[in-house]
């Protein structure tokens, strides 16, 4: 199957649809699909998205496409041809590697935190 974020024009996922593999056998024909079906509406585009792909890494090996799914509320950035999440914190800057937000200060790796954007540090959460 094949996904297709519907975007704003300010490039923001409005929804995620999927599309058969026999109708979308490329990205052209997957747009001209969803422009059928819901008709062309004015300011939105489609961008094929991959599922399979996080962090520009496709977890079955193969090429990753786009950076990252799209997610609604998200955003499409077409001079970096990659889908990002909103930016969780202000201190947090964007890799642009993986188009995935980083805190200024590596997570601790071992237990429950939380990021504390007024003290800039990983706190500890108890689970219950």
């Amino acid at each position: 199957m094949a996904h297709f974020a519907k975007l704003n024009t300010s490039n923001k996922v409005l929804a995620v649809h999927v599309v058969n593999n026999d109708v979308a056998t490329d990205e052209a024909a997957g747009v001209a699909f969803l422009e059928e079906l819901y008709g062309q509406e004015n300011g939105i585009t489609w961008k094929q998205t991959s599922y399979n792909t996080y962090g520009n890494q496709h977890h079955d090996g193969g090429t990753p496409f786009r950076k990252n799914y799209a997610n609604v509320g998200g955003f499409y950035d077409p001079d970096a041809d990659a889908f990002r999440q909103n930016q969780p914190f202000a201190s947090w800057t964007l890799n642009t590697e993986t188009y995935l937000w980083q805190a200024p200060v590596a997570h601790p790796g071992d237990g429950n935190y939380k990021w504390n954007e007024q003290t800039q540090s990983w706190d500890s959460v108890e689970v219950e």
